[in-house]
């Protein structure tokens, strides 16, 4: 496993600060995280011994460091990456990162990503805990245990027991009012571009990207560069928002319906339901 120095974080740290700090992008995390970078460069201890000592909860604990950045401290130093960083970048590649979990190995890191929208360590560990992973071939009780094992030692926090309970959700009006604002900019090209690591051999700063807020959440939205969606067709379409949620960073993915009572509109996968209230609402 890489580990980093606290000077190597701090650096890292001060790089994803002078990303949001881009033209809409979003400066108030630029600051978080740009006072995150100061507070690991002046510690005298290394980050990695705080997490051996205290796990996530020490590092939340220090001054000016809150949720979101003692995460991306953890991972860093642990890992030598994290998903905020690699997403800025355009270098994200979540196969990879999944295939770093103790047995899961690539073939399966990428069935995970392909056919049930794994991207992140935190969905890996739902759903090694909501029995998700054990409908998916290739994963038996003992291998889901062992990861469920592995992941709690990695994100720093106890073992959860089974049927965890998912934290509270964005309203689907909210998502669906992000998703019109990725859209919207995407279609006038007022938003900056990355190019991403994944399919894109020309290195094309093609995909759209947008840091926004509501409320205490902050988002950022980018369509989906996916093996599905390309398969599918669906990359100016099928747009993910991911957020920060109480156990790590959250994300959920909204497309057009092709069928039922809500074709053609936008929907948030896995909430049918929900938006076809809101939209009754509105009529």
């Amino acid at each position: 496993m890489t580990t980093l120095t606290n000077l190597d974080v701090a650096a890292r740290l001060d790089e994803i600060a002078a990303l949001l700090d881009a033209p809409h992008a979003n400066p108030f995390r630029a600051r978080a995280y740009r006072g995150a970078a100061e507070r690991v460069r002046a510690l005298k201890r290394p980050v990695t011994d705080i997490l051996r000592a205290e796990g996530l909860e020490g590092l939340d604990a220090l001054p000016g460091i809150g949720p979101s950045t003692a995460r991306a401290i953890r991972d860093l130093a642990t890992t030598g990456r994290h998903a905020v960083l690699d997403r800025l970048r355009g270098r994200s590649d979540p196969v990879a990162l999944l295939a770093t979990v103790p047995g899961i190995g690539p073939t399966l890191a990428q069935r995970l990503h392909d056919h049930e929208d794994i991207e992140t360590l935190e969905q890996l560990e739902q759903a090694a805990h909501d029995g998700r992973l054990e409908r998916v071939p290739g994963f038996g009780a003992k291998r889901v245990a062992g990861i469920r094992d592995a992941l709690s030692a990695r994100l720093g926090r106890p073992r959860r027991p089974n049927g965890v309970h998912p934290e509270s959700a964005p309203a689907v009006e909210e998502l669906l009012d992000v998703d019109k604002q990725y859209r919207d900019g995407a279609r006038r090209g007022t938003l900056p571009t990355i190019a991403p690591r994944r399919f894109n051999p020309r290195r094309e700063a093609w995909l759209p990207i947008l840091h926004t807020r509501r409320g205490r959440r902050h988002y950022t939205a980018l369509f989906s560069n996916t093996a599905l969606a390309h398969k599918a067709r669906r990359t100016g379409d099928w747009v993910v928002l991911y957020y920060d949620g109480r156990d790590g960073e959250r994300q959920n993915t909204v497309v057009t319906a092709t069928g039922g009572p809500l074709k053609g509109k936008r929907v948030v996968r896995g909430r049918e339901a929900e938006c076809e209230r809101a939209y009754a609402g509105r009529e």
